[in-house]
């Protein structure tokens, strides 16, 4: 069961969560940095996140199944970002990921010279750095760190039997 403290750390996450979303809509609309793919790919864990946790805070049905999808949300969305940053390092090759909504369709020879002059931002492109790190680097670690914090949260639901959740 979650106590005063966890509900804390659930807010706490809830606004970091929507700082980066944020954040993600600021550098793409206002700064004009465009994101690849799998930038909109990472966004995904967030926003479902986000859903979640106000789930959680507001209706408190669910709780530890809803911890423990969080966990696993946020474990996919670490495998995600790490390897959007082992491209961008080239440790790995650009996968169908990196170009899906170009070969979701066949293009007729206009559609294709269309295609040719958009600015495609490609997932080993780095186009916005924080402090010297890519975007894909700071999801990495935050999105491990929220992990190993939705699963601390999910092994101690219950242990505190003076909680208000049931």
């Amino acid at each position: 069961m979650l106590n005063k403290k966890n509900n804390i750390i659930l807010i706490i996450i809830f606004f970091i969560i929507l700082l980066s979303i944020i954040s993600a809509l600021i550098i793409e609309y206002v700064l004009g940095h465009k994101p690849c793919s799998l930038c909109f790919y990472e966004r995904i864990p967030y926003f479902l996140s986000a859903v979640l946790i106000i789930e959680i805070l507001f209706f408190k049905k669910y709780v530890k199944i809803t911890l423990l999808i969080l966990f696993l949300i946020f474990i996919f969305s670490s495998f995600l970002a790490f390897y959007h940053f082992g491209i961008e390092q080239g440790f790995f090759n650009e996968s169908f990921l990196c170009n899906i909504e170009n070969q979701s369709k066949i293009l007729s020879k206009q559609e294709l010279l269309k295609e040719l002059n958009k600015n495609i931002v490609r997932c080993k492109d780095v186009t916005f750095r924080i402090l010297g790190f890519s975007l894909a680097a700071i999801n990495a670690i935050l999105s491990f760190l929220l992990s190993i914090i939705f699963l601390k949260l999910f092994l101690n639901y219950g242990s505190n039997s003076t909680s208000q959740y049931k």
